[in-house]
């Protein structure tokens, strides 16, 4: 008996110093919340003191930076006005895809022997499907590859897709001669026919709303215009022109009867013939003078 009450004297002094050195105690009944758009989020946020019986509330907002949604007794921001708070716990009214992330209760009693106790909530709100974007061409030609596209870029979580052609569901098989990705949009032709020809749209659905299309849209496919084909024919034409031509040229050449005859130039200078001399009676005729006269 004396030994029973000596162990139990070390663990009353244990339990008093305990119960002394309790610090403040912050924690979340709900640490995940997940709620439709334009709904209200209730963040819950429970708190013990041991000493402190006005404790400081703050709730904060993690991203890219750290933003203050709770602080000195009123709400900050875009919160103003759209929130509320009972005893630790954040009620944020008609949330919006924006208001989705991680949140932070920091509970802060100054009395106690540690102060500051702290619990995270995250919020995700979900967001039904909206119209998707459709891209489809009024026409393409006969034989040509296609790719059709589909976008929804609010839905939350992200939208899986389905295309119709003249309201009738398209699916996928090793033998369709198209290819259609549901997580991404995408409708892919290899190469399209003329019973390709029709209305397509595509229709984005989740899990929180009723399935969203968008306005049908005329694909039609075309044969190529006889001016097309007259022109590719006449350009392999003349391409075939221009071919023969040089192979014509280098047989020649092969062959020498291309080859052009060399004229060489004179290197002697020209000299031309020495003038005649005079004729004898008129080669001193220049010499003569009349010394006398003759009579008749």
């Amino acid at each position: 008996m004396k030994t029973v009450k000596m162990l139990a004297l070390p663990l009353l002094i244990t339990l008093l110093h305990s119960r002394v050195c309790l610090s403040v105690t912050v924690s979340s009944s709900k640490p995940k919340v997940e709620v439709h758009e334009h709904t209200d989020a209730v963040l819950a946020c429970e708190f013990r003191t041991e000493k402190d019986q006005n404790p400081r509330i703050e709730w904060k907002k993690k991203g890219k930076g750290v933003t203050f949604v709770y602080f000195n007794n009123k709400f900050a921001g875009s919160y103003a006005g759209r929130a509320k708070i009972e005893g630790a716990t954040l009620t944020i009214h008609s949330v919006n895809q924006k208001d989705s992330g991680e949140y932070r209760c920091e509970v802060t009693a100054s009395e106690d022997h540690v102060s500051l106790g702290e619990a995270t909530v995250t919020l995700n709100v979900l967001v039904p499907p909206h119209v998707p974007s459709c891209e489809v061409p009024s026409s393409v030609f006969v034989g040509s590859g296609l790719e059709l596209l589909c976008k929804d870029k609010l839905s939350v979580p992200p939208a899986t897709y389905r295309w119709y052609k003249d309201n009738k569901a398209l699916t996928s098989t090793a033998d369709t001669p198209y290819s259609i990705d549901t997580n991404k949009g995408t409708l892919k032709f290899k190469s399209v026919s003329k019973i390709d020809t029709g209305m397509y749209r595509c229709e984005s659905s989740n899990s929180v709303g009723a399935p969203k299309s968008c306005v049908a849209q005329q694909l039609k496919v075309i044969e190529y215009p006889l001016n097309m084909t007259v022109l590719i024919a006449g350009a392999a034409g003349v391409l075939m022109l221009v071919l023969f031509c040089c192979f014509c040229v280098c047989v020649c050449r092969r062959r020498g009867c291309c080859k052009k005859e060399k004229k060489t130039k004179s290197t002697k200078s020209y000299n031309p013939p020495p003038p005649p001399p005079p004729p004898p009676s008129t080669r001193n005729f220049k010499h003569y003078k009349q010394t006398q006269s003759f009579m008749i």
